[in-house]
């Protein structure tokens, strides 16, 4: 796993419990070279991009009991890929996001400006 630090070079904080989310299941939105998806930004669901996701083949609403998922709901945190998270914004349905949250390796695809420009809590 890599080293748990944040987009401020801070320690990570957690995304979410409730659902439990992350790469590993842990509440925070660690990574590593398994991660092909960059699993880093930590989101607050929203409707709109519950939608999104799904009409891009990625369901997270609907429950899928035999993995222990019970699926999404709007104003959930949940770690995103930084790639999907990116493509959503350039469609309009980015959600908004927590800064503290949203691992250092998601600078790796996505600019600090437009990650602050979605923050909840810059």
């Amino acid at each position: 796993m890599d080293e748990s630090i944040n987009v401020f070079g801070e320690k990570l904080e957690i995304c979410g419990m409730d659902p439990v989310t992350g790469f590993y299941r842990d509440g925070e939105c660690n990574t590593c070279k398994d991660d092909s998806g960059s699993h880093t930004v930590c989101i607050e669901t929203s409707q709109e991009f519950l939608d999104y996701t799904k009409s891009q083949g990625n369901d997270l609403s609907t429950p899928m009991l035999d993995y222990g998922f019970e699926g999404l709901e709007p104003g959930d945190s949940w770690c995103v890929c930084a790639g999907r998270w990116l493509e959503a914004e350039k469609s309009g349905m980015a959600p908004r996001l927590n800064l503290q949250s949203t691992h250092i390796r998601a600078l790796e695809i996505i600019p600090m400006e437009l990650l602050k420009k979605y923050a909840v809590d810059e």
